[in-house]
This record gives C-alpha cells, sequence and structure tokens, in this order.
C-alpha cells in the first residue's frame, strides 16, 4: 500500500508518483507476494464481490486488478458475462495474465483507468477491490469511469477505513514506531491506502463526479497476516506490505532489525496454534450508481 508522494505536490505529479510506483517497486513487491497477498485479502474480496452480486451475464470493469485475484473471481460468477481487468502496473498484469491464460470471459487492459479512453458505456458494472485509493485526481478518476458504464451502471469499491480500525496494519506499525525516526506527515486527500477513510469525502469525490449519492456501508474482517503459515511469515508479511513496511522502507539495516524484532513480539500476541496471525481489518464498500439518460 503505497505512499511515495509528498503532501504539497500537485495531483498530475502525484499521479505519475503512483504509475511509477506500481510499475517499479511496489509492483515487484506485489508479484513477489502474490500468492500470500490474495490469500490474505479473500475475505475482503469475496465480501465486496457478494455485495456488487452481478448478475451471470454482466459487463465488470475490475479497476486496479493487479495480479488478477479480484478479476478471476468475477469472471467465474460471470459464466455469460465478460470482465475486463484494468491495471497501470505491467508487472503484475503479466501475472494476470498468466494467470487468467484459457478463460473465454476475460479480457486485460494495461492503462491507466483514471484517464484511459473507454468506450463510453462500454461496461454494466465497475468493480475495485482496493485500486481506487491511489487516483491523483479522484474526481476526475471517477468521472472517466462513470462515462465507461452505461447509463444507470453500477460501481462497487472497497477501500479501508482509518488506521485506527485497522489492527493488522495498526499493530505492526505501533511495534515498529519506537525504532525510527519520526515519519513524515501524510497529506489527508493524498492518494494511498486511507485515502479513502473519510467517508464524507468520499461521497464529495463521487457527487462531484457525477454519480448518484452512494450508499457507505462499514465492512469488518478478520485477516490472517500468516497465510497458515505460523509467526515468521506473519513478520514476514508485515515488513513487505503495508502501513508498517512503508515506515521501514529505506531506514538502514540495523533500524530494521530492531523493528522486526517488536513486530515479531507484538504479532505473537496474535498466534494461534493452527498457524494463523488473524487481526482485524476495516473497510468501507461504497456503492453508486451513473445516472440514467
Amino acid at each position: 500500500m503505497p505512499d511515495p508522494a509528498a503532501s504539497t505536490a500537485p495531483a498530475a505529479q502525484l499521479h505519475a508518483d503512483q504509475i511509477a510506483y506500481w510499475n517499479g517497486i511496489g509492483g515487484a513487491q506485489w508479484v513477489a507476494r502474490q500468492a500470500h497477498t490474495d490469500a490474505m485479502l479473500a475475505p475482503v474480496a469475496n465480501l465486496a464481490i457478494d455485495r456488487l452480486a452481478p448478475p451471470p451475464n454482466a459487463s465488470v470493469l475490475d479497476i486496479g486488478c493487479g495480479c488478477g485475484a479480484t478479476t478471476l473471481m468475477l469472471a467465474a460468477r460471470l459464466p455469460e458475462g465478460r470482465v475486463t481487468g484494468v491495471d497501470v502496473s505491467a508487472p503484475m498484469l503479466t501475472v494476470a495474465r498468466g494467470r487468467g491464460a484459457g478463460i473465454g470471459n476475460l479480457a486485460w487492459l494495461c492503462a491507466d483507468a483514471a484517464t484511459h479512453p473507454f468506450p463510453a458505456g462500454g461496461w454494466d458494472l465497475a468493480f475495485s477491490r482496493f485500486g481506487v485509493m491511489f487516483f491523483g485526481d479522484p474526481v476526475a478518476g471517477f468521472a472517466n469511469l462513470r462515462r465507461a458504464l452505461r447509463p444507470g451502471g453500477r460501481l462497487l469499491f472497497a477501500c479501508w477505513r482509518k488506521l485506527a480500525e485497522n489492527p493488522w496494519m495498526g499493530v505492526p506499525l505501533a511495534a515498529a514506531l519506537p525504532h525510527l525516526p519520526p515519519l513524515p506527515e501524510t497529506g489527508p486527500e493524498e492518494p494511498g491506502p486511507f485515502a479513502f477513510a473519510d467517508p464524507e469525502r468520499v461521497r464529495r469525490i463521487l457527487t462531484d463526479a457525477g454519480w448518484r449519492a452512494p450508499t457507505i456501508t462499514p465492512g469488518d474482517v478478520m485477516l490472517d497476516l500468516a497465510g497458515g503459515q505460523g509467526l515468521e511469515a506473519a513478520v514476514e508479511s508485515a515488513t513487505r506490505m503495508g502501513a508498517a513496511a512503508r515506515a521501514l522502507r529505506d531506514q538502514p539495516e540495523t533500524v530494521r532489525e530492531a523493528a522486526r524484532e517488536a513486530i515479531h513480539a507484538a504479532l505473537a500476541r496474535h498466534a494461534t496454534a493452527d498457524g494463523r496471525v488473524a487481526l482485524a481489518g476495516a473497510v468501507w464498500l461504497v456503492a453508486s450508481e451513473a445516472p440514467a439518460a
């Protein structure tokens, strides 16, 4: 969940930074940990796709599809429909294409969903699991997605609630912080994992982008940082992905090792005999519609 941009950067620079990140270190990290991350985030994917409830003949645009986990899940639910996965990350889409080889109702598009000239009215539904919080100019991005849907088409996306409601990220970060120098402040409206934590901001963005007033519903899940593989796997996950990993980026090895030991001790309190290290995750499920013609 990257957060590479400076708070004073203009929207265009924020957006360019995100594209560079997902084609660089961010994309490489997700590719390396694809199977583990898919398993950890599966509860969110299931919750969001169940809420979307796509008809079996629907056409769906999966925004920020990454390595293709949600796109494949959607394709399996649409025997008479089609799914297009779109992402800016060429490395992640290479993995997605390999995973989806031979599945006839899938298509992949390496493009920026915020600006790509999609065919007007080309899809019934737009879906995203954590792929829309990284738009540099979210109003323009969501307006572009609205034009891609037919009149009356539906949007459903999952985004994180605030850090304090997400112990799966907060617990490792709190353990690491005493070993770190002061972290730079992040602007509340910068692209990043918590960019849409404020539901009022989400409502404002969507209505300004021409969508109907959204319904925003809390969703609560348990996320297994270990993927059933035990405490060491959970520590590796926490130091490679998420808030603690961002804080540790570019720190010297002595700092990283001290923080890692602290994270190990913090997560050990949540480890169970079956190899799980499960902590709470909290999302918003945001639903809206494109106005009818």
